[in-house]
């Protein structure tokens, strides 16, 4: 456990289409995404607004595919103090991709939203959570210093893993310069049950969610949230022919989700997940990955050695 972070909050948003949800691209491949109805652009202002009200900065994990067309609204995210972060370019799951074609993707993200806002892009945030071991040294040399990915939960058929990390870390130090944030879960015997955002935000009653976010808080943990802009939005498309999982998942409860978001930036002091790092860098003791550790406690054994 992390001490020293408790009923500290940091907001996320994942800036993305509906369209490029994993729910629904079955039936919309990345060739139709030209032809799709766009959505992002009016929702994401719609959240800015949200949090310009109450004074909140976020943590914006934009697409780079996103910010190709609407680089306007990048600029808007950037002029209003939030954290430019990177979702990747295409959407594609980390674990579909070869580390080549993943290098390829995430420099290139990173190089669209570093134009575009003005301000260096140090975090990442996997498509789906799928994040993979092998990725986070490749995120290192390409110049990110932090990624958001970990879902510390039980199986899920679309998340990612790293290894040594459980539910009861919150940040953690996976490579030397390097950080990992994971998404809230509650901890329970070293998983957890998801309750950073998403899917689970719009399906729990609203007391019963806050009650979950109490939990982690009183474990001493920090809370990490994220929200799609498609969520606040009951009107946006709905393709024919999804399975009945995928359109419960996309669907259900949009129509309060704008309220219950509300709701939840009014209940906090949130703060981004840059910030959120820095603060830990100054709060001790840190939370070290086995490997790190392990490196750290060799170099220490060396020099009482000599």
């Amino acid at each position: 456990m992390t001490e020293g972070l408790g009923n500290l909050s940091a907001l996320s948003i994942d800036v993305e289409e509906w369209f490029h949800s994993a729910n629904v691209s079955s039936r919309v491949p990345r060739s139709m995404w030209e032809d799709c109805e766009p959505t992002v652009e009016r929702n994401t202002m719609r959240m800015l607004e949200i949090l310009e009200e109450r004074g909140i900065r976020a943590t914006f994990f934009i697409l780079g595919w996103i910010a190709a067309r609407w680089p306007e609204l990048v600029k808007a995210i950037a002029a209003d103090g939030h954290e430019i972060a990177s979702h990747g370019y295409h959407h594609e799951l980390v674990y579909s991709l070869t580390p080549q074609a993943f290098r390829a993707d995430v420099a290139r993200s990173r190089a669209i939203l570093e134009d575009i806002s003005g301000q260096p892009v140090r975090g990442y945030r996997a498509p789906c959570f799928s994040i993979t071991d092998w990725a986070i040294e490749i995120l290192r040399d390409e110049g990110y210093s932090y990624d958001s990915s970990m879902m510390p939960t039980f199986a899920h058929d679309r998340y990612g893993k790293l290894d040594g990390i459980d539910a009861r870390q919150a940040v953690v130090e996976v490579r030397e310069g390097f950080t990992e944030v994971c998404v809230s879960c509650i901890p329970l015997r070293g998983r957890g049950i998801p309750w950073g955002g998403g899917g689970y935000f719009r399906l729990a009653p609203f007391t019963l969610w806050m009650r979950g976010v109490a939990s982690i808080h009183g474990a001493g943990l920090p809370y990490v949230f994220y929200i799609h802009p498609w969520e606040i939005d009951p009107d946006h498309p709905c393709p024919s022919g999804i399975g009945a999982l995928n359109r419960f998942r996309q669907r259900i409860n949009l129509g309060r989700c704008e309220k219950r978001f509300a709701a939840l930036a009014d209940a906090f002091e949130w703060t981004t997940i840059g910030d959120l790092i820095e603060i830990w860098g100054e709060t001790g003791p840190h939370s070290l990955s086995p490997e790190i550790a392990q490196q750290r406690n060799i170099a220490t054994n060396g020099r009482k050695k000599r």
